[in-house]
């Protein structure tokens, strides 16, 4: 006699569980990729605290020159910002430096509103007409440290936010 709860499952029900199972496994894995590769990048904000002057690299930028957002470079063991040459595609270029007063005291909230306002100020300049709407511009600050060994200058950076830039940004007068 053959118990009713001990008894094997009937074929037809076992091939529909498991086709049922292998077809949530497929959509879920499908959904994964398709959520996965369609995921938005992580959004860069781009402000006083994005690099400051003891980014590694930072240092070696130049006025008008390019460089790439910081990445971590295993052969330097740390996140460094690379130079570009600007007639390739870059992620900023520095239009210019303004120097902070010799006499100020350092203080992140005193210095951060100069520097925007100076930058700002430079950035009109610049690019007078606004011809460049979807440009947008961020300042490199002097650290602590750096202030404290002398380094008064706010690097003025202009980026295009979602983009890299395709050449030199900086008008040719």
């Amino acid at each position: 006699m053959t118990d009713q709860h001990s008894a094997p499952p009937h074929p037809d029900r076992t091939g529909r569980r498991l086709r049922t199972v292998a077809g949530l496994l497929c959509t879920a894995v499908l959904l994964g990729a398709l959520v996965g590769s369609s995921a938005p990048a992580a959004v860069v904000v781009k402000d006083e605290h994005f690099i400051s002057a003891q980014t590694p690299g930072v240092l070696d930028i130049e006025g008008g020159e390019c460089f790439d957002d910081p990445v971590h470079l295993p052969e330097a063991g740390e996140v460094v910002v690379r130079y570009r040459p600007c007639a390739s595609t870059a992620d900023n270029q520095t239009y210019g430096f303004v120097h902070a007063d010799d006499d100020a005291d350092w203080a992140p909230t005193a210095l951060g509103e100069f520097a925007w306002r100076a930058c700002r100020d430079l950035f009109t300049r610049t690019w007078p007409d606004g011809q460049d709407r979807d440009l947008r511009f961020y300042p490199v600050l002097p650290t602590e440290e750096t202030w404290a060994g002398g380094d008064r200058d706010v690097m003025c950076v202009a980026y295009r936010p979602g983009g890299r830039l395709p050449g030199s940004l900086l008008p040719r007068w």
